[in-house]
């Protein structure tokens, strides 16, 4: 199957913690890092996922958010650090392509975040991820 999503990063589930609706899925990057995804206990049992199943971790490029280091005092757990190694702006948008271990993130921001945050090629950057912006598939 063909997707739009480009941010598909290769990854191992390290646990899965089930409730009666969704479940927290640990995975490890390819690249070492650890991330969670938040998805349905259906999906979960469906997909048969357990400790060891191969993944493939999938990420709309508008749920990607960049800062210029880790950041605390948020919920959000899901923090791979990267450097930029392209940004495209337009009227009002950009994409901003980051390098971490194991493969590469973009993230669709606006072209005031971009020019905020000053980046640009060889920029260090956090990637920020939502665990229920993180959507998994049997690799």
């Amino acid at each position: 199957m063909s997707l739009s999503i480009r941010n598909q990063i290769p990854g191992t589930v390290t646990s899965v913690s089930a409730g009666e609706a969704m479940a927290a899925v640990k995975v490890r990057l390819a690249g070492g890092q650890d991330i969670t995804a938040a998805i349905t206990a259906d999906a979960v049992k469906e997909l048969g996922f357990a400790e060891g199943s191969a993944v493939k971790v999938l990420v709309k490029s508008t749920e990607v958010s960049l800062a210029t280091g880790p950041v605390t005092g948020v919920s959000i757990r899901n923090q791979i650090p990267g450097t930029v190694t392209d940004v495209v702006t337009g009227g009002a948008m950009g994409s901003v392509k980051v390098s971490v271990e194991g493969g590469e993130l973009t993230a669709a921001i606006t072209k005031d975040a971009v020019d905020a945050l000053g980046l640009a090629a060889g920029s260090s950057v956090v990637a920020l991820i939502k665990s229920t912006e993180i959507s998994l598939a049997a690799a």
